[in-house]
């Protein structure tokens, strides 16, 4: 009997042991979760520094020159909200242009099918203003590219210190 109880408290002693590393362990993952997200959003906020600067320089996409750029455009109204990376406008075009570190599918469909819809309710003004999408990275495949170009979507990459610029066929 003395064995057995001796047997059950070792027993429970490793259980609050186990337990304890357990939550040491979970607390660990947490903050390498963290770190790897502050990661990416550096590497985020790089690529849209690097795309944001270069175009400021030279305010041109597509042969258009633009009067004005803005980056980072958070806009809401009512229960539809938005942010757009960069924004370049003159007064008849306005070019909306999502920036990835490494571009994915689901970052053209949504530049497509979310925020350009969005865009065009947030900013009524301009809806007479012709409207140029394109997608910057620095990272992108080449099937994703050619998707981005057969949806009219214009390509940005980083080659070197400058922007290449791969427009749609018209």
């Amino acid at each position: 009997m003395i064995a057995l109880q001796q047997a059950q408290q070792e027993t429970d002693k490793q259980v609050k042991e186990t337990s304890q590393q357990m939550k040491s362990t979970d607390k660990y993952i947490k903050e390498l979760g963290k770190m790897l997200g502050g990661i990416g959003n550096s590497q985020g906020d790089v690529a849209e520094e690097f795309f944001y600067n270069s175009l400021g320089k030279k305010p041109t996409l597509g042969g258009i020159d633009y009067d004005f750029i803005d980056k980072n455009v958070t806009r809401k109204k009512d229960d539809i909200e938005d942010e757009y990376d960069i924004l370049l406008i003159n007064g008849q075009d306005v070019a909306i242009i999502e920036v990835k570190y490494k571009a994915h599918q689901q970052d053209l469909d949504r530049l497509i099918d979310k925020k350009y819809k969005n865009f065009k309710l947030l900013y009524p003004q301009y809806k007479n203003y012709q409207h140029h999408l394109a997608l910057a990275s620095f990272k992108i495949n080449d099937n994703l590219k050619q998707q981005a170009l057969n949806k009219n979507v214009a390509v940005l990459q980083r080659k070197g210190d400058i922007v290449e610029t791969t427009l749609p066929s018209v």
